[in-house]
């Protein structure tokens, strides 16, 4: 078990993804090999990434077969090692649902448990975490992937108070198995469960999940509702995952104004820059 620590609030920390899966919405197999994915998160690093967080299964709109746990961990253990050989200090988070991935790969030397599900698709995960020290970023997720594009729509006040609720929810879960409170961030989740136009009124309100005494992670980059709002620039067509970096750095910024201190990006550098900015003005304003 490793124990490194971070220390947020004193500028915003840019975690870099590293899909390592062939279905992956916004770079599908492009870092399917180890080799690649290793090469992949060494140069996010290099690029200023402060957390490198580790994927191996897709979890885009409309996904319905899961990966098992033993193809999930096939996929992302030779990554880990590779990286850690290569850069031993680096932070590894990994993003899994799954208690039997979280117990390999804590093992193997990440140190965050990142769960989209936010303890809720796996009763034993909380557990895993807490009995191995790991950090844990917990997200809110309205119903399944196969769902997210046939829910109702909400009203804002409504769906604050669906991720607020949800939020506190996975927070006591935490709490209860004996997470410590300063190894806990939550993520609104963005487009996890969100149509398009809901995702900027969370956006907009964000800053009200702070009063849950959490830092918060924001994953804005390249995500489906900033293609579709391009589209009037892309022949009426939603810009395609690469064609929405532009958006993405938008969308960040905005984040940070509004209380994030982590973000997760797919490109670090334009990323680490644009916090940078963002970062100062929020320092000016509380001057």
């Amino acid at each position: 078990m490793r124990t490194r620590s971070l220390q947020l609030g004193l500028r915003t920390l840019v975690m870099g993804v590293v899909n390592i899966t062939p279905d992956s919405f916004s770079d599908g197999g492009c870092f399917a090999a180890p080799e690649a994915a290793v090469e992949h998160g060494l140069g996010l690093l290099r690029e200023g990434a402060d957390i490198l967080d580790l994927g191996a299964e897709s979890t885009r709109p409309g996904a319905q077969s899961a990966v098992s746990a033993n193809e999930e961990q096939k996929r992302l253990l030779p990554v880990i090692e590779g990286i850690l050989n290569a850069e031993p200090r680096a932070i590894l988070s990994v993003d899994t649902y799954k208690a039997e991935t979280a117990r390999a790969v804590l093992a193997a030397g990440a140190e965050i448990v990142n769960d989209v599900s936010g303890f809720t698709w796996d009763a034993e995960l909380a557990k895993v975490c807490a009995r191995n020290g790991a950090g844990v970023v917990l997200m809110h997720t309205r119903g399944r992937p196969e769902e997210w594009r046939t829910q109702p729509r909400l009203a804002p006040t409504a769906l604050m108070r669906m991720v607020r609720d949800g939020l506190a929810a996975s927070l006591e879960t935490a709490r209860a198995a004996g997470i410590p409170l300063d190894a806990i961030v939550l993520d609104p989740g963005y487009g996890f469960g969100k149509r398009l136009e809901e995702n900027y009124a969370l956006l907009a309100r964000q800053a009200e999940l702070l009063h849950l005494g959490r830092p918060l992670l924001a994953g804005l980059s390249r995500k489906s509702f900033l293609g579709h709002t391009l589209a009037p620039l892309f022949a009426g067509e939603p810009a395609p995952p690469r064609a929405r970096e532009n958006a993405s750095l938008a969308a960040l910024t905005a984040a940070i104004l509004n209380g994030a201190s982590i973000v997760r990006v797919h490109e670090v550098r334009p990323a680490a820059e644009a916090a940078r900015i963002a970062d100062a003005l929020r320092a000016a304003h509380a001057d």
